[in-house]
């Protein structure tokens, strides 16, 4: 299933005690409408959990049920709740949803002075293959190489906005990244200093982070389409543009 959600209204995305989650709604939606009894037992995955405050228009997760794909659509596009269920496909058993083919992420980041040919020019520093060692927080044994497709900026009513596009990304990874992009923006640091703290990740070096509001996933692509719901864009252009006006 493909869902979307304003993550200003949750706790993070996966399940805490005690903490309204994105995943722990998403879960009781799915055994309060009868689609399966157990999210462990049904082998419920998703494709991206995001940070506290981060939204979604595009993630997807997958589970195992005997409700057939259509009741099962049929039913969750009627309820109403803050996770806003809108496409759907029948995949093979082993499918995992985090094998996705690309991710697509786009930061809102105010534009007041920031010098955007200065941002174009050391955007382009992060394309390829590296080791974002210094720009994610990077778990023990995970594999901090990482290859960025692209990042497009692009302007909006008073923001700039960073699209990314790669088919995985480290913890924190865009954050780091944009606010390493604003300071060069600002002019506080060069490209010099970004080139140097990709080539030798062994020396640390810490350019901050910005804030998880601005953040939204925007897509998950597989080798596969979904199943639509009616005028779906629309209730995803609303919910943008909500998170838009809140920054």
């Amino acid at each position: 299933m493909k869902f979307a959600y304003d993550g200003t209204c949750f706790s993070g995305y996966a399940r805490q005690p005690r903490q309204r989650t994105v995943e722990q709604t998403l879960i009781d939606i799915l055994i309060d409408q009868r689609v399966f009894d157990d999210a462990r037992m049904s082998c419920f995955r998703t494709a991206s959990r995001t940070d506290r405050g981060v939204s979604a228009l595009g993630n997807v997760c997958a589970f195992d049920t005997t409700v057939s794909k259509d009741e099962v659509f049929s039913t969750l596009t009627k309820h109403i709740s803050d996770v806003f269920i809108y496409g759907i496909c029948l995949v093979t058993p082993d499918f995992y949803p985090r094998h996705a083919e690309r991710r697509e992420y786009r930061y809102y980041l105010r534009k007041n002075s920031l010098d955007v040919d200065r941002m174009l020019s050391a955007a382009g520093l992060f394309t390829g293959e590296h080791n974002f060692q210094n720009f994610a927080r990077v778990e023990p044994l995970k594999n901090p190489i990482r290859n960025i497709e692209n990042i497009i900026i692009s302007e909006k009513r008073g923001f700039l906005v960073l699209d990314f596009y790669a088919q995985t990304f480290l913890w924190n990874q865009i954050r780091r990244i944009v606010s390493a992009l604003k300071k060069a923006g600002e002019g506080i640091l060069s490209e010099t200093s970004i080139r140097q703290a990709l080539r030798h990740p062994e020396r640390r070096v810490d350019f901050q982070l910005v804030e998880p509001k601005p953040l939204i996933l925007r897509d998950v692509m597989y080798d596969f389409s979904f199943e639509y719901l009616l005028k779906y864009k629309k209730r995803l252009h609303d919910i943008e543009n909500r998170i838009l006006a809140s920054l």
